[in-house]
């Protein structure tokens, strides 16, 4: 046994142990480092799906470290072994990590290549249904959607069809005319007009769809939670609970705000009885929610967890819905800090957006923080859509309030609030209003950041940390690119990661995807997939976006028929 799987296996509880022999075999793999694949609930959720069934065996696998061997954690087998190879994607830039844990376990990288039937490669995960064009060169097929809702249903074509075929392409023939959520990207092509924009993308087999549909859980039965706790990751101390999927406040660069509508909910009974085992384990909750304050009742869940003298934690919530009430859970609870996220400096900006969120809404959460004693993180967005010079200098005013204000509550009394903030770049995605926007030239945000670093230091009082407009740029390549970008990806991997390199050696030059502004008639990478938002919604508010104007927040009722989903799925 390696010493990086010794570790691992030594620090897990809650791990499933099955043999091998007569089941179907999957290796999970999350194309990142442990610590970070096993902090992922979403990873957690395929892992116990599909060793709940007695007919599969799912054993894990991560990049593991250079000096360390690639195998899985629980048996240490090698990953060419498996029946199955499924890689559980949630960001772009692990996808570079794709290839070389492929080249690590000696499979080829390229599809075409594989001319095995078995271990077939596949992809799933959000970053997947959102655009899985980019890694269309590499997997068999992407399972689109939320595994709760296409993984068993999948697994059951895998395992009936098992030493069926004689040749691939019929065995995926099959598997994609029995699962709506298939994308097998071989059974597509794509051709261009002349100035590179996509002229049509259409199946190349009679009995493809035309459409991939994205499956949704709807209504989540099951509350998700992280079956596996270890001290080898960023949560070690907690057990993540998922308290609601998907977001209805509609901010318009948001991919969640979009992709998982409509917004759903636990009951809140369910997940006070949820919350109770996981106290009892470990005494520390971690509440995952695109929007805490919009779960049902959870001000009675953040009080019954205080009365049972547990802990809790939250990423983030709407300044709006801040109350001294809620402040005072958290400290019960331990946190000190609370993150707010005005994303803009600038009500019009805001309002583009549409974050919902006046000024003085912040300012007013801002003193309930400082009161509470509690320390302030604070999120925004340079490069957003419309944004001028104006804009950016709101974000230093802002910060002067804020600061001001934080003073003010302390000064008296000899405290010193920290304040942090952190500032990065937007970067487009799919199926948002946003989604025909470009990314803001690398060498302007560079002038943004240099600017606010300087007056933001001068001022002081605020932590500032920015992100790096390079990595911003190939997020964006990869995030609105189509299966052209797949052979930069190639490149990227052969120069060892060197992106710089490997965009120099394109044949076709990158800005066309990044700095691009599209044009709502054109034909997007990601249009045969089916999300249930008409594309007529979202140019709809692109336009009120650029007029500075807000829309209604998602309330997700069978009736509605505003946006397209809650007419084309059944509640």
């Amino acid at each position: 046994m390696n010493k990086q799987r010794r570790s691992f296996k030594q620090k897990e509880v809650g791990v499933s142990h099955k043999k091998r022999k007569n089941r179907f075999s999957v290796a999970l793999v999350y194309p990142n480092v442990y610590h970070i694949g096993m902090s992922n609930l979403g990873f957690q959720i395929v892992y116990d799906l599909l060793n709940r069934r007695d007919d599969v065996v799912a054993e894990r696998f991560f990049l593991p470290s250079e000096d360390e061997p690639l195998c899985s954690v629980e048996s240490g087998a090698r990953l060419a072994d498996f029946d199955l190879i499924a890689f559980s994607i949630s960001f772009e830039n692990d996808y570079i990590n794709v290839l070389k844990i492929l080249e690590l376990a000696d499979v080829p990288v390229l599809a075409e290549e594989r001319q095995k039937i078995y271990p077939l490669v596949i992809a799933g995960g959000v970053a997947t249904f959102l655009n899985p064009e980019p890694l269309a060169l590499f997997f068999d097929l992407f399972l689109l959607g939320e595994a709760e809702q296409n993984l068993n249903n999948l697994m059951d074509i895998l395992i009936d069809s098992y030493g069926r075929f004689s040749n691939k392409e019929e065995l995926l023939f099959f598997i994609a005319t029995n699962e709506p959520s298939v994308y097998v990207p071989s059974f597509y092509r794509t051709e261009y007009n002349k100035d590179g924009t996509i002229s049509s993308f259409y199946p190349v087999r009679e009995g493809i769809r035309e459409k991939i549909l994205i499956a949704k859980k709807i209504p989540l039965d099951d509350i998700a939670y992280s079956k596996i706790i270890s001290s080898e990751t960023e949560f070690s101390d907690r057990i993540l609970i998922e308290m609601a999927r998907g977001c209805g406040r509609s901010c318009r660069f948001c991919a969640a705000g979009y992709i998982y509508r409509p917004p759903r909910y636990h009951d809140p009974a369910d997940l006070t009885e949820v919350i109770q085992k996981a106290l009892d384990k470990k005494g520390h909750v971690g509440l995952l929610s695109a929007s805490i304050s919009d779960v049902p009742s959870i001000d009675k869940i953040l009080s019954f967890i205080c009365e049972k003298k547990g802990k809790f934690s939250i990423s983030s919530i709407r300044a709006d819905a801040i109350t001294p009430q809620f402040l005072d859970y958290m400290k019960k609870a331990g946190q000190k800090q609370v993150t707010i996220a005005p994303e803009a400096g600038s009500e019009r900006l805001r309002k583009v957006i549409n974050k919902h969120l006046r000024e003085d809404k912040i300012l007013e959460a801002v003193q309930l923080i400082a009161k509470a004693e509690l320390s302030l993180k604070l999120y925004f967005i340079i490069g957003l859509p419309t944004e001028e010079w104006e804009d950016v200098e709101q974000i230093l005013r802002l910060l002067k309030l804020i600061k001001h204000c934080v003073v003010k509550e302390g000064a008296p009394k000899g405290r010193v609030i920290n304040i942090k903030a952190n500032i990065s770049c937007f970067v487009p995605k799919p199926f948002t209003p946003f989604q025909w926007v470009n990314m803001e030239e690398v060498e302007e945000l560079k002038k943004k950041q240099k600017w606010l670093s300087k007056k933001i230091g001068k001022e002081g009082g605020i932590r500032v940390s920015f992100d790096v407009p390079k990595w911003a740029y190939i997020q964006t390549l990869l995030s609105v690119g189509d299966r052209r970008v797949s052979h930069m990806l190639l490149l990227a991997h052969k120069f060892n990661g060197n992106w710089k390199k490997a965009l120099r050696y394109s044949e076709i030059n990158p800005d066309f995807f990044v700095y691009r502004q599209k044009d709502t008639s054109e034909i997007l990478p990601w249009n045969f997939i089916e999300s249930g938002i008409r594309k007529e919604f979202l140019s709809q508010e692109y336009k009120k976006a650029l007029s500075s104007e807000e829309s209604e927040i998602c309330t997700s009722h069978p009736g509605c028929k505003k946006c397209g989903v809650c007419s084309l799925l059944s509640f």
